[in-house]
């Protein structure tokens, strides 16, 4: 009984598989008539079989997405279906000009076998098999090299060649990747050639570099213009028209409203991590000690909302910089924390007279205590702090030095952004007079609207009322809408009409670069 339903089931798949088996096949038909050569009407499907399982064997190993193209062809019965459907039509020819094309994306051609799949065009178009089984290998390698460069090349136009969140630590933007689903019906496509044009990067910043990586016959130059091709490529979340860009290499924050900036200004971004950082972090994982630890502060790239402002920030005091900067102040300068409004807890306790803690009885890697600095204008965040939601208590804000704008190199903060602007922007976010002028008064500033005096003369008469002790506090606004940031970074970019190039001030270029190697 068992054996008839196996014979039942055989039955059943072998006339679902019909239209290949049947004698001659459709490729022996197609291939028949176009070559007017009576050989490819003897097109044994079985012996085919054969010979198209050993040369996917052989070929596959070198496949970046083996498991896919091997799946899609045994959904299909190992059928050629790319040199049935495309081979007369001139498709397979014009996939070929695009992958020897590749060129203008700063890929090279070698990495889709362009060579092997051309000559092996050449060897079917010139149609001197004597015997079918002869182009049997043809056919086979034809078939799969072509599948293989296709996907390949439609991916890294569609993805990029290499998916950043492998090669650096701190790129927390979640890029589309291609997934099996997408790469079968890329695989089952009705027109290469439709697939291939729609591909095509077609944004303005992308075709300013490529038209520049053209032009270009300096090879450093070439190099920085084929990596930001390359960021160009990454799928982005989507971010709409309206959003917000905080370039770190450019030490810029824009405000973008289609075409049009709404805003810009400079910021300072976190600083570069030390020199020797991978090595001193492995000195550092064996010792455990603090002394060893490398700094790292840069600005991780990011994608998020900006939801809320906070006017008079409290500075909840990262342990890295307590262990780091505060425990040592604190200990050369009993009086600096009071000096700099910085309050000091205990197991979730204030602690009322901080200068009278003895810090020899405790050492800097397993400090109890947590340290907050008071709203005020000594405060590090200045007068606002701008909020959005990340994993790596990272957000943009003011700052009471603002002389680090005057520098060329504004990587020097601990991992925030300084933006240089904080009442613009903060206006800009808001977009409503009546909340703008209440976050005015808050920061102790005239309200625009001379309506609004009250509020202002109330708020001054309470901070001179010497019978109540005035406490300033933080107060949170929230914008009608939540603003998209994106946190990125790109070294060079086309701008009115020429290439604006900036420094690799954390030298992810050079990373990138090592990463792309086989590709390029």
């Amino acid at each position: 009984m068992k054996y008839f339903r196996f014979l039942i089931i055989s039955v059943i798949l072998f006339i679902s598989a019909c239209n290949w088996f049947k004698s001659p096949p459709e490729i022996g038909k197609v291939l028949a008539e176009h070559f007017k050569n009576k050989i490819y009407k003897d097109f044994d499907t079985v012996a085919y079989d054969s010979v198209f399982v050993k040369t996917m064997d052989e070929l596959s190993n070198n496949f970046i997405n083996p498991k896919t193209i091997k799946a899609f062809y045994a959904a299909n019965n190992d059928e050629p279906r790319f040199v049935t459907r495309f081979y007369v039509n001139g498709e397979l020819d014009s996939l070929a000009g695009y992958l020897q094309n590749s060129t203008v994306h700063g890929l090279n051609p070698k990495i889709f076998n362009t060579d092997e799949v051309k000559d092996l065009l050449q060897q079917l178009g010139e149609n001197k098999f004597k015997k079918v089984d002869e182009a049997y290998p043809v056919l086979a390698k034809l078939e799969i090299l072509s599948a293989n460069a296709y996907l390949n090349y439609t991916n890294f136009l569609k993805f990029g060649v290499v998916n950043p969140r492998n090669i650096f630590s701190r790129y927390y933007i979640k890029v589309k990747r291609p997934d099996s689903l997408s790469m079968s019906k890329l695989l089952a496509s009705e027109s290469l050639v439709d697939t291939l044009n729609a591909v095509q990067p077609k944004s303005a910043q992308y075709k300013g570099l490529q038209e520049a990586y053209l032009g270009s016959n300096n090879p450093n130059e070439k190099r920085i213009l084929s990596l930001n091709m390359e960021r160009f490529r990454w799928k982005m979340p989507e971010t709409g028209d309206n959003y917000i860009q905080v370039n770190i290499p450019d030490f810029k924050l824009t405000w973008f409203d289609k075409l049009d900036t709404v805003i810009s200004m400079k910021v300072c971004v976190g600083g570069k991590r030390e020199d020797g950082y991978e090595d001193k972090l492995k000195a550092f994982a064996k010792s455990g000690n603090l002394d060893d630890k490398p700094k790292n502060h840069e600005t991780p790239l990011l994608f998020s909302k900006i939801n809320s402002i906070q006017a008079n920030p409290i500075w909840n005091i990262p342990v890295s910089i307590a262990q780091s900067e505060i425990y040592w102040m604190a200990r050369k300068d009993p009086y600096y924390l009071s000096n700099s409004n910085i309050n000091v807890y205990y197991k979730g306790k204030l602690i009322g007279e901080p200068d009278t803690i003895n810090w020899n009885k405790y050492s800097r890697d397993k400090l109890p205590f947590k340290f907050k600095q008071g709203s005020g204008g000594g405060n590090a965040l200045g007068k606002f702090k701008f909020i959005f939601d990340n994993g790596s208590s990272i957000y943009l804000h003011d700052t009471n030095n603002k002389n680090g704008f005057n520098l060329t190199n504004r990587a020097i903060s601990h991992g925030c952004v300084r933006v240089e602007k904080p009442l613009e922007f903060a206006e800009k976010l808001l977009n409503d007079a009546y909340t703008y002028d209440k976050l005015r008064v808050e920061v102790d500033m005239l309200p625009v609207d001379t309506t609004h005096m009250n509020w202002y003369r109330k708020r001054m008469a309470k901070k001179a009322d010497t019978l109540k002790s005035f406490q300033l506090k933080p107060a949170w606004f929230g914008p009608k809408k939540a603003v998209p940031l994106l946190i990125t970074y790109f070294t060079a970019w086309p701008q009115n009409d020429k290439i604006e190039y900036r420094p690799d001030v954390y030298a992810m270029d050079e990373k990138l670069w090592v990463a792309m190697k086989k590709f390029r």
